[in-house]
């Protein structure tokens, strides 16, 4: 609970309306993308800098826990408060302040949606790349808070490519700027890059410049059906290989394909055990020639039926399949929870074919989908989390999945990011020196600990 005098403090710097006490509000910013949820003690929603600014100098000084938050789709539990705490949530931050066409940049505000920063760009024929699955509700604070990637990562990088500069509100209270707006710095340490990625964890990221490209002419995509998952990761070796930088390529496994033909109803076969989905942007002559080569890359890997798209409706018919995956899993058990390890694109046929193994070994049941020209692989376990012995499986598949993609000289994630669900893997990934440089960043940025207190730093680098 938040003490009354806390509250009506934050009432007297921004409003009554924008402090949020009651039960139903809490609930609502009590849980995020991930498993678990934890009533806040009040929710604040400021609209500016300087509120945010003036929130963080109270808290600090009642040492109040304060957990950033935009649209809570974050997958790893990384925007769970704490009951003593509050949820600064931005969303009403979210204006974009100016798209420069000369010289291809974009201010926004934190709480700015992606889908709508993309939108305002293209019609000015510029083009904001990263594209998390959550677009169209993810926020550009949180976005940079996981450095989120996407589908287009293959091609163009992931949020932490696009920054230029950062204004962010310290725990104490105090307001820095990092970064410029010249294509080039390097000027002192680069603390955007340290702040993109960081959950959250060492500052509030209010106000966001971004690097703008100009819009690809065209793009086209292909669908193509595999006998088996194996063959679908080598023939994604194969594409890169032969330098073809396509713009998304994705992989779903069979468990994938057939939940969402069962969703959709268009089209997917149900027996084959992997679909690929490739698209390919810029001039048209270069598309046109490129998706080609990669149909009959497809067809020489083994796959039995390839479909190019014709059109742009063509093209949205085919990552209707994609974008319909997580809804077409949540119908099939009360629990899904979306790993998110990363290999060597070498390494992806041989990754892709321990899951049917790990499955089995622990019985539960493994759904993949990957995006697989960078090797960020999205293995979904389906259970109850209400069961506690079948809990208990997944816990110790997730474990394996972290363990056997750290063997082939992969990552713990690829962009879901640490937060709760993955502090305890930590060690496995990182010797004792670099957990203790990371536990002094953070502490130099939030001696007090009071940022994010659910953070993976918080709760795994302690001491």
């Amino acid at each position: 609970m938040l003490n009354p005098e806390a509250l009506r403090r934050l009432k007297e710097i921004i409003g009554e309306e924008r402090v949020k006490a009651a039960p139903e509000d809490l609930v609502a910013y009590s849980y995020d993308g991930y498993l678990r949820e934890s009533l806040p003690g009040a929710v604040v929603f400021p609209q500016s800098t300087e509120e945010v600014s003036a929130i963080m100098k109270l808290c600090a000084g009642e040492r109040i826990p304060v957990t950033p938050r935009g649209a809570g789709t974050n997958l790893s539990g990384g925007s769970i408060p704490v009951p003593e705490g509050i949820v600064l949530c931005l969303t009403r931050m979210n204006r974009i302040l100016e798209i420069d066409e000369r010289n291809r940049l974009a201010v926004a505000e934190a709480g700015v949606i992606n889908g709508d920063l993309q939108k305002a760009v293209e019609a000015k024929n510029l083009f904001y790349p990263p594209d998390p699955s959550s677009q169209y509700i993810s926020t550009l604070g949180g976005n940079v808070s996981e450095n989120a990637g996407g589908l287009k990562c293959v091609k163009y990088g992931t949020t932490r490519d696009y920054l230029l500069a950062l204004e962010v509100v310290l725990p104490s209270g105090a307001v820095i700027r990092t970064g410029s707006r010249t294509a080039k710095n390097v000027t002192g340490y680069d603390m955007t890059r340290l702040l993109c990625g960081s959950e959250g964890t060492l500052g509030i990221i209010t106000k966001i410049t971004v690097r703008l490209l100009p819009k690809p002419e065209m793009k086209r995509a292909l669908q193509a059906i595999f006998p088996d998952l194996g063959e679908a990761g080598e023939t994604v070796a194969r594409i890169l290989g032969a330098g073809i930088t396509p713009s998304i390529m994705e992989v779903m496994d069979q468990a994938i394909s057939g939940a969402v033909e069962d969703f959709t109803h268009i089209g997917l076969p149900k027996d084959a055990e992997a679909v690929m989905l490739i698209e390919v942007d810029g001039e048209k002559e270069t598309v046109e020639r490129q998706i080609s080569q990669i149909a009959q890359l497809c067809a020489k890997g083994g796959a039995t039926e390839v479909k190019v798209a014709r059109s742009d409706e063509e093209n949205e018919a085919i990552w209707l399949a994609r974008r319909s995956v997580f809804g077409a899993l949540a119908r099939l058990s009360p629990t899904t929870f979306s790993e998110d390890t990363t290999v060597p694109v070498s390494e992806l046929p041989t990754m892709l074919r321990k899951f049917p193994q790990i499955a089995e070994k622990y019985k539960v049941r493994i759904a993949v989908v990957a995006h697989a020209g960078d090797g960020n692989i999205h293995p979904c376990l389906s259970f109850d989390e209400r069961d506690q012995e079948e809990k208990a499986r997944v816990e110790l598949a997730a474990r394996e999945i972290v363990a056997e993609s750290l063997a082939l000289g992969g990552t713990l994630s690829g962009e879901h990011g640490i937060g709760i669900s993955k502090a305890r893997f930590l060690p496995m990934e990182f010797d004792p020196a670099t957990l203790q440089i990371m536990r002094e960043i953070k502490r130099s940025f939030d001696p007090l600990g009071i940022l994010s207190p659910n953070s993976f730093v918080s709760q795994k680098l302690k001491g």
